[in-house]
């Protein structure tokens, strides 16, 4: 039997649990899949552990709704965050949580409440050098890389925030093929840890609209790492400012590629759906 809390990030859904307090099974990935089930589960894009940290106030492990793991989840985290603070596990507005083995800062904006109703999360730098993402293109910036799909060639752009993307612009991603397309480019042998694809357009220099694929998961209403590699993409192809307005299915995220320190910095809100318990099988 496990308490867990579901909680979205617009529209990025998680199940999540407390390991301070909850017994954990061994095997995580079958549970992933168990409680991600629609139908027969909780419901959610995934599942997200918040754990105790040798080098951070917290640590995140998460689970895509197939079972299998992921370094960093942007949406994800920012819930992390709000959880550890509006349910008591810290009175602070920053911190840091471990991701995947790298540390995330957390700054939270508390409402008339002094709950969370915004949270910054500082991204760190954005990899682009091929063989890092990791892809088998060689080079420190991949860009406009053609890859075929569905007999149609796709150049994309290569982005590492924390997870491996492939970004590629379209006219209008409300109609783009991101279903189809999307696992297919998932899969390529040019990813062999496979990849989150994001089908964006540039709407003007300060705002993108964008769908995403998301590895392990399928089409999702949002995605953060996706949102912040979907805007770094942008700007290394010269098609935006660096801060804009991101546009997911789920909601709008804010996106800041900072010039002086060259980190990404990613704000949205966090929300909470409701507590439960799960019973098993």
């Amino acid at each position: 039997m496990l308490h867990f809390t579901k909680m979205h990030g617009i529209g990025n859904d998680y199940v999540y649990i407390n390991g301070f307090e909850e017994k954990l099974p061994d095997d995580l990935p079958a549970l992933a899949v168990r409680m991600s089930h629609r139908r027969f589960g909780v419901g959610g894009d995934g599942l997200i552990l918040i754990l105790p940290s040798e080098k951070a106030d917290f640590r995140m492990r998460m689970f895509n709704s197939d079972g299998s793991e992921s370094e960093m989840c942007g949406n994800g985290i920012r819930c992390v965050a709000a959880y550890c603070h509006d349910r008591g596990l810290t009175s602070k507005t920053e911190f840091d949580i471990e991701s995947g083995g790298q540390l995330k800062h957390m700054q939270l904006t508390l409402d008339e409440n002094q709950n969370t109703a915004l949270v910054r999360v500082d991204m760190g730098a954005p990899i682009t050098e091929g063989a890092a993402i990791p892809s088998v293109f060689s080079g420190e910036v991949i860009r406009m890389q053609p890859l075929k799909a569905l007999q149609k060639t796709w150049p994309v752009t290569l982005v590492n925030m924390g997870n491996p993307h492939a970004v590629t612009f379209v006219d209008d991603p409300m109609t783009a093929p991101v279903t189809t397309v999307g696992p297919v480019l998932e899969k390529d042998l040019a990813f062999p840890r496979k990849c989150n694809i994001e089908f964006v357009q540039v709407i003007d220099r300060q705002t993108i609209q964008m769908r995403v694929w998301e590895r392990g998961a399928g089409e999702t209403m949002a995605c953060g790492t996706g949102a912040c590699a979907s805007m770094v993409a942008s700007v290394l192809n010269g098609l935006i400012d660096r801060r804009a307005e991101v546009r997911l299915l789920g909601g709008t995220l804010t996106v800041e590629w900072n010039e002086a320190d060259g980190h990404v910095y990613m704000t949205g809100p966090a929300a909470f759906v409701f507590d439960g318990v799960w019973l098993g099988e």
